[in-house]
């Protein structure tokens, strides 16, 4: 069982800087995603839940555009290549499972 009272941080790449918690089969991260910057398009093998906790942000998921707001969630399937820009500061909550070992 684990017990945090602080996540470190991880820069994913310029602009996205993630606190993240990983389980056995899963992670959890917290992304704080400044304005005009973009996530590059890539895919992997995990499912990706992801959730706008405030802000906005376009997303791009299987060769479709798509702009996800405050309270909006999407599920990107594992191995679909996804791309995101910030038009405003946006915060947001990504689950993925299974767990993203390349991120601990």
């Amino acid at each position: 069982m684990q017990f945090v009272n602080t996540l470190p941080k991880k820069e994913l790449c310029p602009g996205f800087v993630s606190r993240l918690i990983h389980g056995q089969q899963s992670t959890l991260s917290f992304v704080e995603i400044t304005k005009g910057h973009k996530l590059p398009e890539h895919s992997h093998p995990h499912e990706q839940t992801t959730y706008i906790l405030e802000g906005e942000l376009e997303m791009t998921i299987g060769g479709e555009a798509m702009v996800l707001k405050k309270g909006m969630v999407h599920v990107i399937p594992p191995n679909v290549l996804h791309s995101a820009v910030a038009h405003v500061d946006a915060k947001v909550v990504d689950f993925f499972s299974p767990a993203r070992d390349d991120y601990r």
